[in-house]
């Protein structure tokens, strides 16, 4: 670009400036009908350097994408017509190698006494990486409302099913309850997984290892399941399981499940679940829900069939899988989940007593606080708060308190401060999240940890094995 003598120093500051922001300058003198490009804008563009012929300067226009050619083109003429700056971004198709990069545009309109434009001064940058960034965002944006939109419609499906096969609002509750934390679980391994699927291995353990601590088995080689796939088998696994905690082998102690996998020669898999050392087992009398998801829902979902047999002995399930289940395993997995503490807890005993306990929730869901709120007074708590914000949570420090629920995040504020807090007076606590199980417990404290979404039963038993504690 030209420069103003004596400006030496100013003019090699804005070089540097221009080098290290990887900007390209140029100016259209409109009343020499002159085009200058710098060297810099000459590497993004590909665009000869140094002054050229250029009567209506359509040289960008000429090498734009034929797709954004026509805005550019109504863009530019209305800030000439009237305006001072202009900022656009459009693609290029390089002259040199034909590739096309996002090119963001921008400068100054100087006119002359007549307000006619004559001078034109800007920038130019290769934003293509930005751009690339962007269409990323908006493409996961889409298909996040498009994975919560089916995951709405599968719970109001599931929630209607259940409806009605149960005969009271308490069955129902439980039900369906458990059957949505099989399908939370199976989410929480693929949200962990980047939604590239989940292993079988880990579906076992956060089901199995959850409700069946120490008399369940599961066993087989290294198979990665599709997304749809890995929701089917988790509410399969629920289903067999919650069965058996109420009418088969898990239902005492001496009684035991065997979960096995294998791959098929033909592609695909094959999985038995085998109960042994519990009840006499006979055949229902009638067939519910869990029996048309396993016959049907996770026959289809999965490619394949699913058979039950109700022998003396202990029921015994074969479930088979087509090659469409399976996805490429990723060289690199999360860690397979671990115990969940309060839903062992929250299985293992009756309804938890609070009578007389002062209990803080910090929750910035106002339904789930509600609730939080309904079950720990019904179970006896003297409930402080809700606080919904950090702010509140913080002021209400000052009052007695014997234990605290805490959500990790508060409208985009962690807990910490509260939590250590709590730490301090050796207040105990346990965390009510939505997050998932990496990292361990939230801000690393020895607390226990209940996912979302969870039944206020856990939450109470949870609190209740806290103060027995102390």
């Amino acid at each position: 670009m030209t420069q103003e003598p004596g400006s030496n120093a100013d003019y090699r500051r804005l070089e540097l400036a221009l080098r290290a922001a990887g900007l390209g300058e140029f100016q259209w003198d409109i009343a020499r009908k002159t085009l200058l490009v710098s060297d810099r804008m000459s590497a993004i563009t590909g665009f000869p350097a140094g002054e050229s012929f250029n009567e209506s300067g359509h040289l960008t226009a000429t090498h734009a994408h034929p797709d954004d050619k026509a805005h550019l083109l109504a863009y530019r003429d209305a800030r000439l017509a009237a305006g001072e700056t202009f900022d656009l971004n459009f693609r290029l198709i390089r002259p040199t190698d034909g590739r096309t990069i996002w090119l963001r545009m921008a400068g100054i309109i100087e006119r002359d006494a007549a307000g006619a434009p004559n001078l034109v001064t800007g920038i130019v940058e290769d934003v293509s990486k930005a751009q690339q960034e962007e269409d990323q965002r908006l493409q996961l944006m889409a298909e996040l409302d498009h994975r919560v939109k089916n995951v709405l419609s599968a719970v109001q499906a599931l929630a209607q099913q259940t409806a009605k096969r149960t005969t009271s609002l308490d069955a129902f509750l439980q039900t369906f309850g458990g059957r949505l934390k099989a399908m939370a679980s199976a989410n929480e391994l693929l949200t962990a997984a980047r939604w590239r699927g989940a292993a079988i291995d880990h579906l076992a353990a956060a089901e199995l290892g959850a409700i069946a601590p120490g008399q369940a088995s599961w066993e087989g080689p290294d198979l990665f399941l599709t997304p749809r796939a890995a929701n089917a088998l988790a509410l399969a696994l629920h289903e067999l399981a919650t069965n058996a905690v109420k009418f088969g082998a898990l239902s005492q102690e001496s009684g035991r499940v065997a979960l096995r996998w294998a791959a098929r020669p033909e592609g695909g898999f094959e999985l038995s679940w085998t109960e042994s050392g519990g009840p006499t087992v006979t055949a229902p009398a009638r067939r519910g829900f869990g029996s048309t998801l396993l016959d049907q829902v996770t026959g289809r979902e999965l490619n394949g069939d699913t058979q039950v047999e109700y022998s003396p002995g202990g029921v015994r399930v074969r479930l088979r899988a087509g090659p469409q289940a399976l996805a490429e395993r990723p060289a690199v997995l999360p860690e397979a989940p671990g115990l969940r503490m309060t839903e062992t807890v929250a299985t293992s005993s009756g309804p938890a007593s609070l009578k007389g306990a002062r209990v803080l929730i910090v929750e910035d869901a106002v339904l789930l606080a509600l609730e939080l709120e309904t079950g720990l007074s019904e179970a006896g708590a003297e409930v402080i708060g809700p606080a919904y914000e950090l702010d509140e949570a913080l002021a209400l420090l000052d009052q007695p308190i014997d234990a605290a629920v805490l959500d990790a995040n508060l409208n985009g504020h962690a807990v910490t401060p509260v939590a250590e807090a709590l730490h301090r007076r050796g207040v105990p606590f346990v965390f009510a999240t939505g997050y998932g199980e990496t990292g361990g417990p939230p801000g690393g404290f020895e607390a226990p940890v209940i996912r979302k979404p969870y039944d206020v039963t856990q939450v109470a038993a949870a609190v209740a094995a806290l103060l027995a504690t102390r």
